[in-house]
């Protein structure tokens, strides 16, 4: 992640968006050409991960998708503790899909389905390192 910002610090704000594409190259160019994104582009074992990037702010992430249909962005909310929200959340009714889990030099994540059937990722990002 490129700055950490107060964002990625504030519980309950929406912090990073994720497009999940059959075609993570052509996305990257159509959305280039679009808004004037810019990415760093990372290979992080499953394939490519390419941060967009607005100036020098690193903003969310284009990535292939690991199930067929169609693209997808997805968001992220910034909380304080992951595990805690999960549970929090179980108790209001939603469906945990994934995790909670680590992401090496990213923070802890999770994603969830409302009762009404939307789904959402919630993190807490770890400290920046010095």
């Amino acid at each position: 992640m490129q700055a950490f910002n107060d964002i990625y610090q504030t519980p309950g704000a929406f912090s990073w968006s994720e497009l999940s594409s059959p075609d993570p190259r052509a996305a990257c160019e159509f959305y280039g050409q679009l808004f004037g994104w810019t990415y760093d582009t990372m290979n992080l074992g499953q394939g490519d991960y390419h941060v967009i990037k607005v100036g020098d702010t690193a903003v969310g992430g284009v990535m292939a998708q690991q199930q067929p249909g169609p693209a997808q962005w997805g968001s992220y909310v910034t909380v304080a503790s992951c595990d805690a929200t999960v549970e929090r959340a179980r108790g209001l009714g939603a469906t945990v899909c994934a995790g909670p889990f680590d992401i090496p030099g990213v923070g802890r994540m999770a994603v969830l389905q409302d009762p009404q059937g939307a789904v959402i990722q919630v993190i807490s990002y770890a400290p920046p390192a010095n």
